[in-house]
């Protein structure tokens, strides 16, 4: 079941690194802003982009699988139809490294098969929300 209630998104802001699949180096775009907003907000910030080799001063990985530094929370700025893909890359990295114990579908990217593959490996869930506006009325203005 998604993660829907307050006390539930406050406990996975508590994080400190967030992983950022489909993190762009475009200004403008809200797979640029949100990240940078939170790296602001004390987050490190973990890009996840094939195409890039830093983004907002951070190296940039290929893939959550090459991920070195261990991971909180995973913040998806991919289409819905890929969220399935994402949470057994996800569910994989959590099995071996025991980290990466959430994920998050930002606003406007949900997938019921996502969650229920996460849901049944033991994950933590959102969906359709955005992290910023979440953080900025649970966190930033409490």
């Amino acid at each position: 079941m998604p993660i829907t209630d307050d006390d539930g998104l406050r406990d996975l802001l508590d994080a400190d690194t967030i992983a950022v699949v489909g993190c762009s180096t475009t200004a403008g775009k809200a797979a640029h802003d949100v990240p940078k907003y939170l790296q602001s907000q004390g987050y490190r910030i973990v890009p996840i982009n094939p195409f890039a080799d830093e983004i907002l001063g951070e190296r940039a990985y290929d893939s959550l699988a090459d991920v070195e530094p261990e991971i909180d929370l995973v913040d998806v700025f991919r289409p819905s139809e890929e969220a399935p893909g994402i949470v057994e890359s996800v569910i994989d990295r959590h099995e071996a490294r025991d980290d990466a114990g959430a994920v998050w579908l930002q606003l406007g990217i949900a997938n019921d098969e996502a969650a229920e593959l996460a849901e049944a490996a033991g994950l933590e869930f959102v969906q359709d929300r955005c992290l910023k506006v979440e953080h900025d009325r649970l966190v930033a203005s409490a």
